[in-house]
């Protein structure tokens, strides 16, 4: 098997996260929540997590009259994604190879 599992992105809601980021520029906070399914509080901390691993910028604008928060990829955390996802690819290509 090649390349590390970064166990930044590993846990399932940033997994999610990050494979919305690569499709896109960035994502409005309320679109990620609904797409993780989790609450307010435990998004803010995810992304807080891959802010702080330099694999997220966040953005506060005001839009139709409310504060909203857009998040997106760092070039950073597009390469920890891209890399992660080979490793992902190596360790299911193995275990398929182990399965015969």
């Amino acid at each position: 098997m090649t390349g590390t599992i970064d166990t930044v992105l590993h846990a399932p809601a940033r997994l999610q996260i990050a494979a919305v980021l690569a499709r896109v520029e960035e994502v409005e906070f309320a679109t990620l929540r609904d797409i993780t399914q989790v609450s307010d509080s435990v998004l803010s901390k995810h992304l807080a997590a891959l802010g702080e691993a330099g694999y997220v910028t966040l953005r506060k604008a005001a839009q139709g009259g409310r504060q909203r928060t857009w998040a997106a990829f760092t070039p950073q955390g597009a390469r920890a994604f891209k890399a992660h996802m080979a490793a992902l690819q190596a360790l299911v290509e193995s275990a398929q190879r182990a399965l015969g």
